[in-house]
């Protein structure tokens, strides 16, 4: 059999794969199977003004609170918002954006728009759409009046065929075939539809001759000869071309607008999104140019990359690439197979815009936030424009390969249907002071506190000094041998009578309130069995050791948290990896291989571990209640439910991504009704309710090379109700200990060690050997004198929010707190003087009054 015959046959084996893959819920079936070459979108009526203002040349005035107004283009769509504190008029899209020097052609085209469509392919070939080209500029939208706000309703693309949707190139085999099931009317419009060019013996398009009545008469001859999408895929492969078929590139979308207060309530509704299956939707986005600054305005962009970042506007790195994360990090199951990144993760679901002149928006994604992507660029790249604005995962996409005599071919493998939520973001408007990040992070921490996002906590009961947080590392598995086969076995790196040793040292330097995370307790370590069943490690004292231990911790006021991981199943002892891992898009267990640091790449020689299926989160998570519960202890370490976020695309099973947020609220709900204090890594910001403290939170951006700066926006949000501390100092990239004393007390965290008992030998040739310096007795001296001077300064503004932070100078910040004080740190090697300040180089000040 010939390769291309093999080839051929694999590709229509895919097509079918695909097409079977592709299948859509019964729930989105009437909806995506709709014939939407029949749609017709048109405007209706002229809209009525409710009132007018001269300064919003050519739009209607529709619907005003006591806070703002907002008006409409009947002829492009685009809206204004009308900011009467400070009567600042904000627009969807520059006003000036005609006379843009650097925009064209679809860069031009998209600063009037205000959605825009990825889709793909049987292929998996992506292409773009845009409501400004593919449907207001053949009025194909309408715009219409509902509570408190317009919904505009889109039409993308057109619905009449076109010359594109014929096959770009046919062999002479192929038209002699074709001709051969004709009549004569219908061969005369084939071979005027196709020209032979006589170097290839190919026939080829005549685009110029398919118009009007002869595109028809080609349409009629290929459907009478009965030519199928088959019959294309082996012209395309034969003749090497790729076509995108118009046919099915028609979609629907629609946009609200809801004034709610002092915000604006945009959404694109989950149902008003409509596609066929042979061209899935992957993302859209909206909104993109809202508020766009100019070139010649000077203020900053606002990314929440970890800490907190900002992009000031102008800043010339156009030849570095444009910001964009997604919120709450990775999926899991989407991850391949040798994606290693190492950036901060987005922990909270906002982003902003802020103009020097004292005008700022502030947007909250309020639905769709586990599947949102936060983009942002600056001018000068492929507009004038300063921008920041959402996208959302609506259908995501996988790969398929097979091999066949040494060849193969990839195609797509699609989700089963669209994500279940709608897509919703509230844009907030800020004036003078508040017009900064201080003032984005001041009105976020109200508002989760008004949504139940944040829990309040009694300052009065809280200890005088602050928290000291220690990780101690319990047991490992390591490999061992006997006769010379291998095997793995329970080593104690940290036993309970060793940890208590290392607290009574602790407890003798002073060191109070100490928040213990003990990792690695039960079910053989570290990379512990799945926690349905709780067994406590021999190796470092087993259950009655155990006991012992939360007798001690509870009598010298130490709060302890035994740590569990519950999503990502690190062994697979007493787990059911085909039936309780989360699934690929290709419909197998989706695997995590272990990061070999030294190559930046997954080590697959290394056993993998596995996102659990989001299905199995909530009885997971009873069952180590239930086991927990005979401990008796104050408090939980959780090192993932607040961290990571995984969707399993089992077929005909489909749980997507904020499915899944959802199971990880209820089962952090299922914990905290069990009254324990909850220590976690991460903290994105579904989980912030729950806990009462963080730890390894980010302290940074990822510093991408188009941000200017860092700064604590999430802990500006979150401090006064979650207690936090930085990553273990001992583990950090810091190069001394005064730039992290500077920076804890700018970013008012707590100091963090994560330590064990036993030399740091052993940990070579294990899987750990990323805790390079971990033994105590190295550090206990160190830590102590760290921990006092943070707490001379800390302890008294124990439990206070941060309402204030800003650069004084470069290398100088001061940060204030709710009760008045203040503390100004000083990263440079010389001292300086500002504000009548000076700091001595390497060092920090104190002032204020407390209130």
């Amino acid at each position: 059999m010939s390769k291309a015959i093999i080839m051929r046959l694999l590709t229509l084996l895919l097509v079918m794969i695909i097409l079977v893959g592709c299948s859509d819920p019964a729930t989105d079936k009437d909806r995506l199977e709709e014939d939407l070459s029949e749609v017709e979108v048109t405007q209706m009526e002229p809209l009525q003004a409710a009132f007018v203002d001269s300064r919003v040349e050519g739009m209607k005035g529709m619907v005003e609170n006591e806070h703002l107004q907002l008006f409409v283009d009947e002829e492009t769509a685009s809206i204004a918002v009308h900011n009467k504190s400070s009567g600042e008029i904000w627009y969807s899209n520059p006003t000036d954006r005609g006379d843009d020097a650097i925009a064209s052609g679809v860069h031009q085209d998209l600063l009037s728009s205000q959605i825009q469509l990825q889709f793909f392919n049987n292929f998996g070939q992506s292409s773009n759409m845009n409501s400004y080209t593919d449907s207001v500029v053949h009025d194909q939208f309408n715009i219409e009046v509902i509570p408190d706000g317009l919904r505009v309703n889109y039409q993308f693309g057109k619905a009449q065929r076109s010359a594109d949707e014929l096959p770009l190139m046919l062999s002479s085999e192929r038209i002699e075939d074709l001709l051969s099931r004709l009549d004569n009317t219908s061969q005369r419009a084939l071979t005027i539809a196709y020209t032979e060019n006589t170097d290839t013996g190919v026939y080829e398009r005549n685009d110029n001759a398919l118009r009007g009545l002869q595109l028809e008469r080609a349409f009629t001859a290929f459907e009478e000869a009965g030519y199928t999408e088959e019959d294309l895929q082996q012209d395309m492969m034969e003749l090497n071309f790729t076509q995108e078929s118009a046919e099915g590139r028609t979609f629907l979308a629609a946009i609200e607008y809801r004034l709610d207060e002092d915000s604006i309530l945009v959404t694109v509704p989950n149902d008003s999104i409509h596609y066929t299956p042979e061209y899935p939707v992957n993302r859209i986005s909206f909104f993109n140019f809202f508020g766009a600054a100019d070139s010649n305005e000077s203020g900053s962009l606002f990314v929440p990359d970890g800490s907190g970042a900002l992009i000031h506007f102008n800043n010339g790195r156009t030849n570095l690439p444009s910001y964009q994360q997604a919120v709450y990090g990775t999926d899991l199951s989407t991850l391949s197979r040798d994606d290693v990144r190492m950036e901060e993760t987005v922990r909270l679901p906002v982003f902003g815009l802020i103009k020097d002149e004292g005008d700022a928006w502030l947007a909250i994604i309020e639905e769709g936030a586990s599947v949102a992507t936060i983009s942002a660029d600056v001018s000068g790249r492929v507009n004038s424009y300063n921008y920041v604005y959402p996208s959302f995962t609506v259908v995501s996409k996988g790969d398929v390969t097979l091999r066949a005599d040494q060849q193969e071919r990839t195609l797509p493998r699609f989700q089963e249907g669209p994500m279940k939520t709608d897509f919703s973001v509230r844009y907030v408007f800020l004036d003078g002071e508040e017009a900064s990040y201080q003032g984005m992070a001041n009105y976020y921490q109200n508002y989760l506190i008004q949504n139940n996002g944040l829990r309040s906590h009694d300052n009065e009961a809280l200890p005088e000094d602050t928290p000291f947080y220690l990780q101690l590392v319990g047991s490992i598995t390591k490999q061992q041998h006997f006769a010379g086969i291998p095997y793995q076995s329970s080593t104690s790196l940290t036993s309970f009578d060793q940890a208590e040793q290392i607290l009574r040292q602790m407890k003798e330097s002073d060191i109070n309130d100490i928040r213990l995370n003990y990792i690695g307790w039960f079910n053989k370590g570290i990379n512990h069995k799945v926690p349905t069943k709780i067994r406590v490690d021999r190796a470092i004292g087993g259950m009655g050791g155990f006991k012992d231990f939360i007798a001690y911790t509870e009598g010298q006021g130490i709060t302890l948290f035994p740590e569990t991981a519950i999503l990502k199943v690190n062994s697979e002892s007493g787990f059911k990896v085909r039936q309780e891992a989360s699934r690929t898009l290709t419909n197998v267990p989706a695997a995590i291989y272990p990061v070999d640091l030294s190559m930046n790449r997954r080590d697959r020689s290394q056993k993998p571990s596995y996102p659990l299926s989001p299905r199995r989160v909530e009885e997971y998570t009873e069952d180590m209640l239930e086991q927990f519960r005979a401990f008796g202890t104050a408090g939980i370490a959780l090192r993932d439910l607040a961290d990571i976020l995984n969707s399993d695309f089992r077929r005909n099973d489909q749980i997507d991504r904020t499915e899944s947020e959802t199971i990880s609220t209820n089962a952090l709900e299922q914990i905290y009704e069990e009254g324990l204090s909850i220590m976690a890594n991460g903290g994105n910001a579904y989980s912030l309710p729950y806990l009462t403290d963080i730890i390894d939170i980010p302290m940074d951006s990822s510093s991408f090379k188009l941000q200017d700066e860092s700064i604590p926006f999430l802990q500006m949000v979150i401090r006064g109700y979650v207690d936090y501390a930085t990553v273990p100092f001992n583990l950090s990239t810091y190069l001394s200990d005064r730039d992290y004393v500077l920076k804890v007390l700018e970013y008012g965290s707590y100091v963090n060690f994560k330590w064990i008992y036993e030399p740091n030998e052993e940990l070579k040739d294990t899987r750990f050997n990323q805790l390079y310096s971990v033994n105590y007795q190295q550090w206990l001296e160190q830590a102590t004198e760290l921990y006092h001077e943070v707490n001379d300064v800390l302890k008294h503004v124990r439990g206070e929010p941060i309402i204030s932070h800003e650069s004084l100078v470069e290398g100088v910040y001061k940060t204030v707190y709710g009760n008045g004080l203040y503390i100004v740190v000083n990263y440079n090697t010389e001292s300086v003087t500002v504000d009548g300040l000076t700091i001595k180089a390497q060092s920090y000040m104190t002032g204020g009054e407390e209130k």
